[in-house]
């Protein structure tokens, strides 16, 4: 791929995750790195474009007008930058053109998906061209997977570290969550429900943690999947079933598989939220419990779904304040174990709201570690985790510049 004129162009820029991404450039990322924005709406960027230069005079991204479903203005929209990064969800619905266009002209992509069913199409479509073209493409940037994704990673690298072994297993809990989903998210988690829950091949492959593992994967150990509330022997807490669940778990996995199996051939790894002790523990990890349940059997339901999306939640588009942004947290905590009974705790953790304020980071940072940190064709194209293709760089800066922490608790 020739020199282009950009490092990265934000796709969808001027959706509820595309503005608070590019305000966060403005302000916060470097004034060497050249970047644009680009969306259907040249009005709403022209907007966007003014409001960063309020916030920043000296850092003001130009403009393209693409539509997600144009294949010829979005290879034309890759043709300029080494890096794309795309916020249009759900993305089974308007993600695809987007690979195709990267994956011809071998420009190197990310975004925030969490719908694992549209990752293992794309795989399967995709991974030899991205391979033949140096394309690198890069799911999951977002809350779900990179604290669970880089949360194990530097669980592992630790132990490693300290033990010369990984840990066999590595339990995930969510011991704090403030923050609330856009309607973009339910969109996104609805039509996945949707699409996998009317194809049984499509079900049956999404049933397994190795789902968007490569074929050749050789895993077979029984995983915990949380589905119901428990009581956690572990923590001394009762626990609820992790939303986030579903996507992170096969992420690791894949990890693993691409690291050559690093973790082990038998690592072992599930996430839940700790919901406390006692009665009142119990009580809301059964509340978080049916609650969960009855999304997905209501997103399953075209009469029940109706329902859901008239009156219940979010439209797409809307979302948090910033005030509920700027208030929300979380903190993860990864409890691994060994042979003879040793254990590490480590933590990541988060200083906005996970779905947005952190979100929109973690992504501005990944497409900034693939644009300028992480050398071209090391790694080669191909789809890959956050872990696999930027492990250390991208925690180095995701402390340094996004407000999230790694740190080790005890060993």
């Amino acid at each position: 791929m020739s020199e282009t004129e950009y490092d990265i162009i934000i796709f969808g820029a001027t959706g509820f995750v595309g503005k608070i991404m590019t305000r966060y450039m403005a302000q916060h990322v470097n004034n060497g790195l050249r970047w644009a924005i680009a969306g259907r709406s040249k009005a709403k960027l022209e907007k966007l474009q003014t409001h960063t230069s309020e916030l920043n005079s000296e850092n003001r991204p130009d403009i393209f007008i693409a539509d997600a479903k144009d294949d010829a203005q979005l290879k034309k929209l890759c043709e300029r930058t080494r890096v794309i990064v795309s916020t249009v969800g759900p993305f089974a619905l308007f993600g695809e053109p987007l690979i195709k266009a990267c994956v011809e002209v071998g420009t190197d992509y990310c975004d925030i998906t969490g719908e694992p069913h549209w990752i293992l199409q794309m795989i399967s479509r995709y991974q030899q061209q991205a391979l033949q073209s140096g394309a690198r493409i890069v799911n999951c940037c977002g809350f779900d997977s990179i604290p669970s994704d880089l949360g194990v990673y530097f669980t592992q690298k630790h132990a490693e570290e300290k033990f010369t072994v990984p840990c066999n297993q590595i339990n995930m809990r969510v011991t704090q969550l403030k923050g609330a989903f856009s309607g973009g998210t339910y969109a996104s988690l609805i039509n996945a429900i949707k699409e996998i829950s009317k194809t049984p091949a499509l079900r049956q492959a999404m049933s397994t943690p190795y789902a968007l593992c490569p074929s050749n994967h050789t895993f077979s150990t029984q995983q915990t999947q949380h589905r119901y509330a428990a009581y956690d022997e572990l923590t001394e807490s009762w626990l609820a079933p992790f939303v986030m669940e579903g996507i992170n778990t096969k992420i690791v996995h894949r990890s693993n598989a691409l690291m050559g199996n690093r973790y082990g051939r038998e690592f072992k790894y599930d996430e839940a939220i700790l919901t406390g002790t006692g009665r009142r523990g119990r009580k809301r990890a059964s509340r978080m419990a049916i609650a969960s349940g009855a999304l997905v059997v209501a997103a399953a339901i075209s009469p029940l779904r109706w329902l859901l999306e008239r009156f219940f939640i979010p439209k797409p588009g809307e979302g948090p304040s910033q005030q509920q942004q700027d208030e929300g947290k979380y903190c993860l905590s990864f409890v691994g174990r060994l042979p003879g009974n040793k254990r590490i705790n480590c933590t990541v953790s988060g200083d906005k709201d996970p779905g947005y304020g952190s979100t929109a980071k973690m992504l501005a940072q990944a497409a900034t570690c693939l644009a300028l940190d992480i050398p071209k064709q090391e790694p080669a194209g191909g789809f890959w985790t956050p872990a696999t293709i930027f492990g250390d760089k991208l925690i180095d800066r995701l402390q340094a510049h996004a407000g999230i922490s790694f740190d080790i608790k005890d060993a």
